[in-house]
């Protein structure tokens, strides 16, 4: 009767410690978007979200559609639906809400301006989005430079948000790429390459800063999420690399150092992202025949497909990382 005792408690004891090491987020992002008629949809998004079991949700980006204007009512709009998350919601910034703030049709804001406003706005507090909160911490101080980029750590998983733009990252090519549907002067793209560059630098130091948070921690997967699509579907070919390509040429540096610190990490690395709209998995790095094992790809859904992704946690197995797309009926 003993030994059956023993067991049992070993048993409940093995299930117990299990099932601490197991849980589950979501991601979404990219709606809602008007042009697509997206806000009626957006409650049963949020219903289907805050019934879930997630323990937190993280948004990739694009608060609203490119071809709106980025009034100041829309990044109201935003933390008013953020309010309605019964779990914590963590905001990533995408290009609709400060990069092509310059077009013409979104009004020919200055980027800059909308960044700086954004930043101010949108990061209320140190702590996540939603009606329960976490702590976050933050590469830069409230209202400043980087504010947006965070990283917090859940059950022994690192995650990293970064502000990762659509758009080529903020990178501006020439005068043609200043000038094309823009109110933008030449003294104002000078500025947006002065923060590009000056941003980027910052998002890799922040990347190596949370693999290295999870080394220290031991932490068998770390979770990367920005908004663009970096360009990882360009076809390759034998004589022409265009990862290299001018429209993504702003995201190979990052890129690149993430590969250097995802070659050196023991664990698995689930890079998020949005931007393109289509829900796709796959290990894109470091080329179709050459493999880069411990990362994965998640590109998010987004407008008109209101749906998000719930992904499932347990340290225990190998891959760590179970993806499970929710379609939220309408």
């Amino acid at each position: 009767m003993s030994n059956r005792i023993l067991a049992g408690a070993l048993l409940a004891l093995s299930l117990s410690c299990a099932q601490a090491q197991s849980f589950s987020f979501g991601l979404w992002g990219d709606m809602p978007y008007q042009k697509a008629g997206d806000d009626p949809k957006i409650p049963a998004l949020l219903k289907s979200i805050n019934r879930s079991d997630i323990a937190f949700s993280i948004y990739d980006g694009d608060i609203k559609d490119g071809s709106s204007k980025c009034t100041d009512d829309i990044y109201a709009s935003a933390l008013t639906m953020f309010g309605q998350m019964k779990k914590p919601v963590v905001y990533v910034p995408g290009d609709n809400e400060w990069t092509d703030c310059h077009r013409l049709n979104n009004g020919g804001y200055d980027g800059l301006e909308r960044l700086t406003y954004l930043r101010k706005t949108m990061f209320p507090t140190t702590s996540s989005l939603g009606q329960r909160q976490m702590p976050l911490i933050h590469q830069g101080q409230p209202g400043e430079k980087f504010v947006e980029n965070t990283r917090f750590s859940h059950r022994g998983i690192v995650f990293a948000t970064l502000n990762l733009p659509g758009s080529n990252n903020n990178k501006i090519l020439n005068d043609k790429d200043c000038s094309h549907k823009s109110a933008r002067s030449a003294e104002q793209c000078e500025a947006s390459n002065a923060e590009y560059l000056e941003r980027d630098a910052a998002n890799v130091r922040w990347m190596q800063q949370a693999f290295q948070a999870a080394k220290a921690q031991k932490a068998p997967g770390l979770v990367l999420v920005f908004q663009a699509d970096p360009g990882f579907d360009l076809p390759e070919t034998e004589d022409l690399d265009e990862s290299q390509a001018p429209g993504v040429s702003g995201y190979r540096n990052f890129i690149s150092s993430v590969v250097a610190e995802t070659e050196q990490f023991p664990g698995q690395v689930l890079l998020v992202h949005g931007d393109t709209h289509f829900f796709k998995l796959d290990k894109p790095l470091y080329s179709p025949t050459k493999l880069l094992a411990n990362l994965t790809r998640l590109q998010t859904f987004g407008s008109p497909m209101i749906h998000w992704v719930r992904i499932t946690v347990n340290t225990k197995t190998a891959n760590v990382f179970t993806v499970h797309p929710v379609i939220v009926k309408q």
